[in-house]
């Protein structure tokens, strides 16, 4: 059985942090520094990134597995559950399947339905970089700015390059990634809910979590509520570190 790459740190009731899309799990650091002062929490890296293993599938009943297995591995029987953009489906995933496992889920600015395909760019971007020829970031940049021109994007999807025998590399894998991503982009469905207390956080200023979603959230999650956090996208739990970890400390005590 193959583990995801993961990272513990604190003490205390056990909470598991899963990052979205091209993340890893430093992407969570400003909120697991901060819950690591009351919990022990875990963060994970989800497979096909960071240091976790490669497979050319990405279900989310498989990535959800991939949780329990490594909560199973650290002998953790419950935990809360926090996840952002495909982690936040991940961790429903996981709450929808194994509810026995998690306590309180909190879910960052994605709902438990189909999305359009809108990282075809951002894909297609990624893959033009000539790595055979590419030495540095900035060179790396350079090519990635004729599909991805928001320049803070540009420096969180770079984030998954890395160096080895002085040549760069790609940590997550980017073909697997792109032949799975139709499944990413799915809905969550299930014959059972979810009854424990469930927590969306949304971005204000994001289109990722809206009124027409709310029926499909509350059949799968009927004890859910929301927050909004006002001038925050998507990237709310950067954007807005302080409010974020709040709503989240607030929630969980």
């Amino acid at each position: 059985m193959q583990l995801l790459h993961h990272n513990q740190q604190g003490s205390g009731p056990n909470i598991i942090l899963i990052h979205g899309l091209f993340g890893s799990l430093n992407n969570l650091n400003m909120v697991s520094n901060v819950l690591a002062n009351d919990y022990t929490v875990t963060s994970v890296d989800v497979r096909n990134h960071g240091n976790s293993f490669h497979k050319n599938s990405m279900t989310y009943p498989e990535m959800a597995q991939d949780i329990i297995n490594i909560m199973e591995h650290l002998r953790i029987n419950n935990a809360h559950l926090l996840g952002h953009s495909m982690g936040g489906k991940i961790a429903m995933q996981c709450a929808l399947s194994y509810s026995e496992k998690v306590n309180k889920l909190i879910v960052a600015d994605i709902a438990p339905v189909q999305y359009p395909a809108h990282h075809s760019d951002i894909i297609k971007g990624l893959q033009s970089i000539d790595l055979s020829v590419t030495e540095n970031r900035k060179a790396a940049d350079i090519q990635l700015s004729h599909y991805v021109k928001d320049i803070g994007v540009r420096q969180f999807l770079l984030k998954n390059l890395s160096t080895s025998n002085k040549k760069l590399t790609f940590k997550c894998n980017l073909d697997y990634i792109n032949n799975a991503y139709k499944d990413i982009m799915l809905g969550l469905h299930n014959t059972h809910s979810f009854n424990g207390e469930t927590l969306f956080i949304k971005g204000g200023q994001s289109d990722y979590i809206v009124a027409k979603h709310r029926p499909k959230i509350l059949a799968l999650f009927p004890k859910s509520k929301a927050k909004i956090i006002q001038d925050a996208g998507h990237w709310l739990h950067a954007e807005k570190t302080l409010t974020f970890n709040k709503i989240v400390k607030d929630f969980l005590d």
